[in-house]
């Protein structure tokens, strides 16, 4: 008997159909990855199963069968004496999920008190233990700490700590590591296949990332517009998937196809960084978030910084934007002049499209904006311009006229290059800016990318802790660890003789290439 089946679920917000008939089962001690794009209905058919749809949601139709239970027609009370004991979640992002006001041990020990345990001696062991067996260190300092005290692996970890705190029959893991850079992805999802070997818990493991699902899962079902469009065993769909839907998915994600290397060519450094610091006051002791970093990019060629979060490729990043000061250190950008024109050869894509358009603006104001602060043309030569830029960046003339909110991520992130190409730059700093798309949307961008390097000569600083993105668009890289480069080569020499153990680090927890 399974452990869960689900037949037939249908699920509408505001009266629209979101999920059409999905069926899917999870055996004991499995793990079934569910795969698909952004509005596939991942997320949907994760959240029904344990009754935490919106608001705006409603479940038309279709089985919940846990155990002997049908849970779909049950009431929040009852659904909440399921959640925790017997189905833990593990929501995707940990920064909205943990309340900022309530210490890590107080939140883990309010999940114990829920269900039953009332002695705080008792609690606080738990706590302890769970945190403990998460393998953060130092577990009572921890349970003391906010949530904003810690890394976003960290929050991660205090988020399976509660989740698997009453040793639940399954666990409901809605993309667990797609905020996370690769070493600290590859922790929680050992951590997660640890827990399954010592309880038995079986895991549905919702992903939009195919390489993660590739290397960790049973058995996958493949989603698309809410309907349910492939199933079988992981090995089964990764070397003969029937469906054009699951190739294409498939041959997106960087982990599972190896491109060809971009080789550098020879010519004149559009970037020079020389012996970069730059130190933050932390209360009296200064903080070096850059420790002389040194680096060139060769005109028309992109270069890559990788590293894990807190590696200080983001701040260096802003120096060579003049978004920030050196403490030390030169940046170096060929015929970039001072001043405020520096904007109009210098241009940064930010890694969130959310939080980079103005929601006030249409995007035809969106993309304006640069010429009109610069005076470039008049009013019509602004508006050839935009027309231009979006057919240039494969948007339909209409989206000018729509706000953000009315645009995917894909289509905000392409809009955010439009944007950053309106003055004509030679030099674009890309800071994570395909890391919150999913791999079809985030394939379409690095494609984009290329073509515009190909057509317009553009030079490319490419922030980000994805190797096998990084592998794919990158011609150069620079390896960064506390605030150091500790390698630099090209893309090839460093992805097939890395030099440096924390590179080898790096590429070992590369979900590895399976075709």
């Amino acid at each position: 008997m399974s452990l869960l089946e689900v037949h037939d679920l249908a699920v509408s917000y505001d009266g629209r159909r979101a999920l059409h008939g999905v069926s899917l089962s999870v055996e004991p001690g499995e793990v079934v990855a569910v795969v698909g794009g952004s509005g596939s209905g991942k997320s949907t058919t994760a959240h029904a199963l344990i009754g935490l749809l919106p608001a705006n949601a409603t479940l038309d139709a279709g089985r919940i069968l846990f155990g002997e239970n049908d849970l779909a027609g049950w009431s929040q009370h009852r659904l909440r004496a399921v959640r925790g004991s017997q189905i833990g979640l593990v929501p995707q992002d940990p920064a909205n999920s943990l309340d900022p006001v309530k210490s890590i041990g107080a939140q883990l020990g309010e999940v114990l008190r829920i269900h039953g345990e009332r002695d705080r001696r008792t609690i606080r062991t738990r706590v302890l233990d769970l945190l403990a067996r998460v393998g953060l260190p130092d577990p009572e300092t921890r349970a003391r700490q906010y949530p904003h005290e810690l890394s976003g692996g960290m929050r991660q970890r205090v988020l399976i700590a509660a989740a698997i705190a009453l040793r639940p029959r399954l666990i409901i893991a809605d993309e667990p590591t797609s905020a996370l850079d690769v070493t600290v992805q590859r922790r929680v999802l050992d951590l997660i296949d640890d827990l399954r070997a010592e309880y038995g818990t079986a895991v549905l493991l919702v992903t939009h990332d195919l390489g993660v699902a590739a290397v960790r899962s049973d058995r996958v079902v493949v989603m698309r517009d809410g309907r349910v469009v492939e199933r079988g065993t992981t090995a089964a769909i990764l070397a003969a998937p029937r469906e054009h839907y699951t190739k294409r998915l498939l041959d997106d994600a960087p982990a599972l196809s190896a491109r060809p290397f971009r080789e550098p060519g020879q010519g004149r450094p559009a970037i020079v960084v020389r012996d970069l610091v730059k130190e933050f006051r932390v209360g009296r002791r200064p903080f070096r978030a850059v420790d002389g970093a040194s680096f060139e990019v060769t005109r028309g060629t992109t270069h890559a910084l990788v590293g894990e979060s807190g590696s200080g490729k983001t701040t260096t990043a802003r120096m060579v934007a003049r978004f920030a000061t050196p403490t030390s250190g030169t940046v170096s950008i060929a015929g970039a002049p001072d001043g405020r024109r520096f904007r109009r050869h210098v241009q940064l894509v930010y890694q969130n499209p959310y939080g980079s358009l103005d929601p006030r603006q249409s995007i035809g104001e969106i993309i304006e904006e640069p010429l009109r602060n610069f005076g470039l043309g008049d009013r019509q030569a602004r508006r050839d311009r935009v027309a231009d830029l979006l057919e240039r960046v494969a948007l339909p003339g209409e989206v000018r006229a729509r706000r953000p909110r009315e645009l995917s991520g894909g289509q905000r992130q392409r809009v955010a290059i439009a944007r950053a190409l309106a003055v004509e730059p030679e030099v674009l700093v890309l800071d994570e800016a395909v890391s919150a798309l999913d791999v079809t949307v985030q394939a379409q961008i690095l494609d984009l990318l290329e073509r515009l390097q190909r057509e317009l000569g553009l030079t490319y600083l490419f922030i980000s802790h994805d190797l096998a993105v990084v592998r794919q668009i990158s011609h150069t890289v620079s390896v960064m660890s506390k605030g150091r480069i500790v390698e630099t080569g090209t893309t090839r020499q460093v992805f097939s003789d890395p030099r440096h153990d924390y590179t080898r680090e790096l590429l070992a927890a590369i979900p590895e290439r399976v075709r």
